[in-house]
């Protein structure tokens, strides 16, 4: 796999070719790249999660890592992305993790830049490193993708995480539902009401308001936003037994989700920031191995 951008350009084989790899890291596989190879991680948004897992993952395979500060670059000189990307190609990093606000950032790079590409996310657009620790996630609690229901809810108008899952987790035989306010409903992509759809679901996977991407304010206040989508004990009480709760974070405790729901017997989201690591091992590893 030359550049991991966009999981709508992989195949399915390749897709769990990436999960089983994963599976096998988080299971004690070793891959030791003995410091020959350098990952430079050039984050145009702020990212605690997605940075940091890449860097840990890197570190994991002896690979050494350079961080672009952007505050500190010629980024604020007005240097263009493909230029920044290109200097880091010339002195000899071996990949580049990328995340940028424009979506589709990489169209202008690749074919142009001879190193491969990892996106850290794209805009609104596709988060595919989040997405397959997702799947890594919900495939070590289910055994497979095929017949489970997923309902992702929140803002859904403005995430790469609910847009990449919504199209990766339909291909792989879920049923996927969104819900939340209707400002941030997103048209064709199955909106629900949240009540009706908690007990029929296997996943319920919760996001983050993106105020950062709001062009006006949301009409909900945090304390409606909370009682009207917010997962609470109540709502956690009517999901099914072996139903799970997922989110990408960061989360917002007693708006999307509650503060004694985050670590509750359902919640698998510090397991899917430690499948992060794994996910991102394996990324690194394709694309190294395949230079």
């Amino acid at each position: 796999m030359k550049n991991i951008v966009n999981l709508e350009y992989l195949t399915n084989e390749e897709i769990y070719e990436i999960l089983d790899e994963a599976d096998a890291f988080a299971k004690g596989k070793k891959v030791d790249y003995q410091g020959s190879k350098c990952i430079a991680y050039l984050f145009f948004e702020p990212s605690t999660r997605t940075h940091y897992s890449f860097e840990k993952a890197a570190l994991n395979l002896n690979c050494k890592t350079q961080n672009l500060d952007i505050q500190n670059s010629s980024v604020l000189k007005g240097e263009s992305l493909y230029d920044t990307v290109r200097f880091f190609e010339s002195i000899g990093s071996d990949a580049v993790v990328i995340r940028h606000p424009e979506n589709d950032y990489y169209k202008q790079l690749i074919g142009k830049i001879n190193i491969p590409i990892l996106s850290g996310g794209d805009g609104t657009g596709q988060h595919p490193s989040q997405s397959l620790l997702d799947l890594l996630t919900i495939r070590q609690e289910f055994g497979s993708f095929e017949g489970l229901k997923v309902v992702i809810v929140g803002d859904v108008q403005h995430s790469r995480v609910a847009h990449t899952n919504f199209k990766i987790m339909e291909r792989l035989g879920m049923s996927v539902y969104t819900s939340g306010p209707l400002e941030y409903k997103e048209e064709g992509m199955n909106y629900v009401d949240f009540d009706e759809i908690i007990p029929q679901v296997d996943v319920v996977m919760l996001l983050r308001v993106q105020h950062e991407r709001h062009t006006s304010n949301m009409s909900l206040s945090k304390e409606e936003y909370h009682q009207q989508y917010g997962l609470n004990r109540q709502r956690v009480e009517t999901m099914k037994e072996n139903a799970i709760i997922m989110h990408p974070a960061p989360f917002n405790r007693n708006v999307e989700i509650a503060d004694d729901i985050v670590e509750c017997e359902k919640a698998r989201i510090f397991k899917q920031m430690e499948n992060g690591v794994y996910v991102r091992m394996a990324l690194i590893n394709q694309v190294l191995k395949d230079e």
